[in-house]
Order: structure tokens, then C-alpha cells, then sequence
């Protein structure tokens, strides 16, 4: 998240009519709108990768990824996220621009976003009870960090590093080497 592009409150119907027609993403925190800064290539190569796999894998399936473009809405803060990618598998969560149930959600992380990825949307995200897995990696190094809800509102971080580790996602039935995440990015060159 970025500068704050107004700063009267929006409602909720007049954020989302706003970006139908901006040529800039926003985030929408509380009433307030925050422009989205421009990612690296690397980041976009990373979450592309993240993506077309999740794509090929689910393909047929329940589950269903969605890229950066779709929103995450998080009804107990009245907000609304660009996530680089998410998961859904309930399929009456089905609103044309947003997802409210997501099962996995992924962040790249950068130096303009890691301290929102990490703080304030790891509190907002673990609100959701939906969410099983939310996904922070790396686009400079061969790392992940996974933080699984365990129940009851608890939730426990593993880091995987490491080019030959592999990102587990039982809980949609996926398994992402961190080789074919980093694909084209400079932690390979």
C-alpha cells in the first residue's frame, strides 16, 4: 500500500463503482483508499509462476486461483485487498470483483510492501475464518513462509528456503517446488 489517494471516506459501493473505472488499483482500508504502487519484474514473474501453477494443478477441480487483479474482502474491517494471488474453493463465494472465502491467499513480499504484508494484513487475513493458509514469499531469496491456521483462531509459521524445498498445500491438494517459483527471477540467474 502506498499514498493516501483521498482523504474523505468512501463507502464501500463507492470504492468498488471507483475502481471499475481507474486505470490505478487500490486498496480500501476502513473507508480510506490507498493507491497500489507498481511492482519489479521479479515480483511479477514470481507471482506469475505462483499462478500458472496453481492454475495447471487446480485445473478441473473445486479450487480455483485468481491473480492480482482480484480483490479480498475483509467484512470485519470493511476492507479490501489486492492479494498477488488467491485461492478460493467455496464456490458460492462468487462476487464478480472480490472474494470474501478464500482457502490460500499469497503475498510477494518487497521492500514497499513487506511491512503491510506482514503486519497489517496478516491481522486483517487471520480474521477470516475461511483462510487456511496465507503465504508470504520472498522475491529476492528462496523463501516462503507459511502461516496455517490451526483452529480456533491459533496459527502456526513454518519457513521453507531453499531451491530443492517444496511448498505443501494439502489443504488444496497442491505442491509448489521453490525452483519453479523463483523460474526467470534473479535468485536463479
Amino acid at each position: 500500500m502506498t499514498a493516501l489517494l483521498k482523504p474523505e471516506l468512501l463507502s464501500v459501493e463507492e470504492y468498488i463503482e471507483g475502481e471499475l473505472l481507474s486505470e490505478v488499483r487500490h486498496e480500501y482500508v476502513g473507508g480510506l483508499v490507498y493507491a497500489m504502487a507498481g511492482a519489479s519484474d521479479d515480483h511479477n514473474r514470481v507471482a506469475r509462476n505462483i499462478l500458472t501453477t496453481l492454475d495447471v494443478a487446480l485445473r478441473g477441480k473445486r479450487c480455483e486461483p485468481f491473480g492480482s487483479d482480484m480483490k479480498f474482502k475483509i467484512p470485519k474491517f470493511d476492507s479490501f485487498y489486492y492479494p498477488d494471488v488467491l485461492v478460493t474453493c467455496d464456490p458460492t463465494d462468487n462476487a464478480k470483483y472480490f472474494r470474501e472465502r478464500p482457502t490460500v491467499v499469497f503475498e510477494v513480499l518487497s521492500p514497499e510492501t513487506e511491512r503491510t504484508d506482514t503486519r497489517e494484513k496478516r491481522y486483517a487475513y487471520a480474521t477470516v475464518d475461511a483462510l487456511k493458509v496465507y503465504v508470504l514469499v520472498a522475491q529476492d531469496r528462496a523463501e516462503a513462509t507459511l502461516l496455517r491456521q490451526t483452529g480456533a483462531g491459533t496459527w502456526t509459521s513454518e519457513v521453507i528456503k531453499g531451491l530443492d524445498a517444496t511448498l505443501s498445500l494439502p489443504e488444496i491438494g497442491v505442491e509448489i517446488p521453490l525452483a519453479r517459483i523463483y523460474e526467470r527471477t534473479a535468485v536463479l540467474a
